[in-house]
């Protein structure tokens, strides 16, 4: 770390799961970056940061965090997801640049609305969308760079579980407000990655069930998005999945790849595993190496490393040097799009169609 340049420094809104196990830790391991000051009125939770942060500042309200804007330079919002866009705005509003844990808005309305804040103040705005940086995702990419699949058609991709009792809290909520619900949740990855590898959808198809006794929320989803491009994306999401499908099936002219199982960053995080500067990290066995080829006739494909800390470097360079956010707000808007358009469709049983390039 260049010592003569002050590091950045970082007020997270929010110390749950996403704030505690994957905002945090990405933030401290960051060259460039500090972890500020930590926002959550939960006296646990306080304790928790205290301990995995040692010197870190706390505030019980973003309030407290806002009055003194003029002594940070990046807000990261992980907090509930019905308080992303007035915590945002605030942000914004204050003059701080922001990170957002996805999904950014309820709605592509509200999106656009918080793009065209920042960029009415130049300010950065980005959404967390870290499975950009899965290492099946960026294996998947090199792929299609690299031609071997030929012209794709089908891509099939799934975060199913089997969490057939239910947990409780926000996400499981049916209370509109909470923006619960698997589509909103897993979903904004499976719409983003697929945005991301095949361009702007053109028509899309769902169908949303709640599945689980007392569930209030959608539980099991699919959605199906026919791109501009012609590529069809088949995406599934379920917690009532008693036994799982490919993580990854992509269908092209010369060869198909099918992997199985999830990127291994999560589960590192959650265990306590922390990236740190020399030492490899999102890495998997070649026994979970997917395979590429036709019906008889395939090979294992090394899995390039998982990156998640790549977000957060390039949030620090865009902040000093002025370069693209990793995730820039307009992808978030085209994403919402698809959302909103999948749950019309389930709502009326129909294809949706959307305007060109949304």
């Amino acid at each position: 770390m260049d010592t003569s340049t002050p590091a950045l420094r970082v007020g997270l809104v929010g110390y749950g799961l996403a704030g505690s196990v994957f905002h945090a830790p990405l933030v401290a391991a960051t060259d460039g970056l500090v972890l500020d000051t930590v926002v959550t009125g939960d006296p646990a939770r306080r304790e928790q940061a205290l301990a995995e942060h040692p010197g870190v500042r706390l505030a019980a309200r973003p309030e407290e965090l806002l009055a003194r804007a003029g002594e940070l330079d990046l807000v990261v919002v992980a907090s509930p997801n019905r308080t992303h866009v007035p915590l945002a705005r605030a942000a914004l509003e204050a003059g701080l640049p922001v990170v957002v844990d996805k999904p950014l808005a309820g709605t592509a309305a509200e999106a656009a609305e918080l793009a065209a804040l920042a960029d009415s103040r130049g300010l950065l705005l980005s959404v967390f969308q870290n499975r950009r940086w899965d290492n099946d995702f960026l294996t998947v990419s090199r792929l299609l760079a690299d031609g071997g699949l030929g012209e794709v058609y089908r891509f099939e991709s799934r975060f199913e579980r089997w969490r057939p009792k239910l947990k409780g809290g926000w996400r499981e909520s049916g209370d509109p407000d909470e923006i619960g619900g698997l589509l909103y949740d897993l979903g904004s990855h499976l719409v983003d990655q697929a945005l991301a590898l095949f361009g702007p959808a053109a028509r899309v198809y769902a169908e949303l069930d709640v599945r689980r006794p007392r569930a209030q929320a959608d539980d099991d989803a699919f959605v199906a998005v026919h791109h501009e491009n012609g590529v069809r994306s088949h995406l599934w999401m379920s917690a009532t999945t008693a036994r799982l499908g490919p993580r990854f099936r992509v269908l092209g002219s010369r060869a198909g790849y099918v992997k199985h199982g999830l990127d291994p960053q999560e589960a590192a995080l959650r265990e306590g595993l922390r990236p740190s500067p020399g030492a490899r990290w999102g890495a998997e066995p070649e026994t979970a190496w997917g395979v590429l080829g036709t019906d008889g006739d395939a090979e294992p494909v090394p899995t390039a490393d998982g990156d998640w800390p790549a977000y957060y470097r390039a949030v620090a360079a865009a902040l000093r040097t002025g370069s693209p956010a990793p995730v820039a707000p307009h992808e978030a808007v085209a994403a919402l799009r698809v959302l909103e358009a999948a749950r019309r469709s389930a709502a009326e049983g129909r294809t949706i169609a959307l305007e060109a390039g949304a």
